[in-house]
């Protein structure tokens, strides 16, 4: 089994977004536009397994202080390869080498990302409230139900 990873461009906006519709469709990712992907493009890692996409995240910088990872998704026939573990770590790292200082996700997975060495706060401990920004576009909003959860670099 061969995996890669690599920094997607815009042709393969479409295949991310198949990959991501049935977790959008439920509610538990945010839909990122066709335009909005293109726009942070650069934010993004995608895995693929011999060949085929198996899923993707996003490291978006908030401020210098703060970045968050958005949209992890591993395509369901290739969940149980740790890929996603491996994607967040692939955020750490990022983030390391840009000199953040820390990495916020907002999860219905709390189990996963505290095996990563993330820890759980009250979402009004969020640094910068200018994530929120998101949220109103969100099918929950305004009952926030997911578990805020930083890791310091």
């Amino acid at each position: 089994m061969e995996i890669r990873f690599y920094k997607p461009t815009v042709d393969d906006i479409e295949k991310m977004q198949e990959i991501v519709k049935s977790e959008v469709d439920k509610g538990t990712i945010l839909l990122r536009t066709e335009d909005e992907m293109a726009n942070t493009i650069r934010s993004y890692t995608v895995v693929e397994v011999d060949g085929k996409m198996a899923g993707f995240t996003a490291l978006h910088i908030h401020s210098r202080r703060l970045s968050e990872v958005r949209s992890l998704i591993i395509s369901e026939k290739f969940r149980g390869l740790k890929l996603g573990k491996k994607l967040v770590e692939a955020c750490i790292e990022e983030g390391i080498k840009l000199g953040l200082k820390q990495i916020l996700s907002l999860t219905y997975q709390k189990g996963f990302f505290e095996a990563l060495g993330f820890d759980e706060i009250e979402k009004d401990q969020i640094p910068e409230h200018k994530i929120w920004a998101d949220c109103i576009r969100c099918k929950h909003f305004p009952k926030c139900d997911e578990i805020a959860m930083v890791y310091d670099l």
